[in-house]
């Protein structure tokens, strides 16, 4: 009886693993079946896949408003950038700084040593250009003559011309040490004052001198080179966006010809700022942009962030290059009717609105936007297709 039991167990256990191969055969064709079905279909599923990032991504209502209003606020910055940097003609743009204040050359003071009233009321000693023909320096007006004298180089002008302006002297730049000359006030032939080079100056003593000030005279020798310092900030924020502007910085104490090339080129300190404004202020908005636009993310519509931030990037872009394209074709738009009418002011004028630094933000937003949208997308079709495989959707 107990050999029979043994027996029966054995027969019943053989059935019961025949009975779990052929379940587990049935479900292994099961899937195959349904994996063969998925390699037959994988180009279907994949567009569907993608027919879905397509769908999850697009702009809705609110994503339609963040595009206006992004692309409403590069045409503000567009307009208000390309009002405020017009060129005018030197004398304008100096009373749009300094206001009514008027400067008459009106030097008494011993070398190297104008008082605090003479720096307040005279203009700058370096803009000095009567009596150049005396020393052969060839400063002529312009941008030439902002090319030689130092006081004028956007950056070494916080130096020379800060010393210049509390010795009364002009440096000019040259092969070797930097020539300077001491600035008076002279009579033109119909008698009128102005500031007039008078004789040749010691490069070596316009620094002694300006650190002594600094550094030796107290409270007095302080305040004259701290109204210096002023007066030179307030004569390079006048020059930059008048008819000449300023060189590039550096380059032409090595050689003024190169400067003046490139300014023929429009390579000067105004259009170079410009250009730097116009790049920064459209990172600057695409920024605001994004941080408000991603208040308004909800995880359970979105199945993570970076889902989320394809439709930012995408607003981003779609607002550059609208912005970008009005812009462009207004200003040819407003070129073509100056040309047209033969008003060269009209094209001049047209062409200070195009928005260059807006454009190659705009260039980098469509490279590196669609950059990041395929490698979201190839991620986004990579796991979902996983998943269809595994079979976990």
């Amino acid at each position: 009886m107990r050999k029979y039991d043994e027996l029966k167990k054995k027969k019943e256990d053989a059935i019961s693993d025949i009975k779990i191969r052929t379940n587990n055969i049935q479900k292994l064709g099961t899937e195959s079946k349904r994996v063969a079905e998925i390699s037959k279909n994988v180009n279907i599923i994949i567009t569907n896949l993608d027919r879905q990032f397509e769908q999850a991504t697009k702009l809705d209502g609110i994503d339609i408003t963040f595009l206006f209003f992004a692309t409403a606020l590069q045409c503000v910055r567009q307009y208000i950038i390309g009002t405020i940097t017009q060129r005018t003609d030197d004398k304008t743009a100096a009373k749009k700084i300094k206001g009514n204040e008027k400067e008459q050359s009106n030097r008494s003071h011993q070398l190297y040593k104008p008082s605090l009233e003479e720096i307040f009321t005279n203009p700058v000693p370096f803009d000095a250009m009567f009596g150049s023909k005396d020393f052969n320096l060839g400063i002529g007006g312009g941008f030439t003559h902002r090319a030689k004298t130092l006081g004028h180089d956007p950056i070494l002008g916080w130096i020379f011309g800060t010393m210049n302006i509390a010795t009364s002297t002009m440096t000019v730049a040259g092969l070797g040490l930097p020539k300077s000359y001491h600035i008076k006030t002279g009579k033109t032939a119909r008698g009128d004052a102005r500031d007039k080079i008078h004789s040749n100056a010691d490069t070596l003593k316009v620094f002694a001198y300006s650190k002594s000030k600094l550094m030796d005279e107290g409270k007095k020798g302080k305040e004259i080179i701290g109204a210096s310092l002023i007066k030179e900030a307030l004569h390079l924020k006048s020059d930059l966006y008048s008819t000449a502007s300023l060189p590039l910085p550096l380059i032409s104490p090595i050689s003024v010809e190169f400067a003046r090339k490139l300014a023929t080129y429009g390579l000067d300190m105004g259009n170079t700022l410009k250009v730097g404004n116009q790049a920064g202020y459209a990172v600057l908005i695409n920024s605001l942009v994004a941080m408000i636009h991603g208040l308004f993310y909800d995880e359970s519509k979105y199945s993570s962030w970076n889902m989320f931030s394809v439709k930012t990037r995408k607003i981003l872009s779609y607002s550059n290059v609208l912005a970008t394209t009005s812009n462009v074709i207004a200003v040819a738009i407003a070129s073509g009717i100056g040309v047209f009418t033969e008003n060269p002011e009209m094209v001049k004028k047209s062409l200070n609105y195009l928005d260059i630094g807006g454009i190659l933000v705009t260039i980098y937003r469509l490279v590196n936007d669609h950059k990041f949208i395929e490698e979201v997308k190839q991620e986004f079709l990579e796991q979902e297709f996983y998943n269809i495989v595994m079979g976990e959707s």
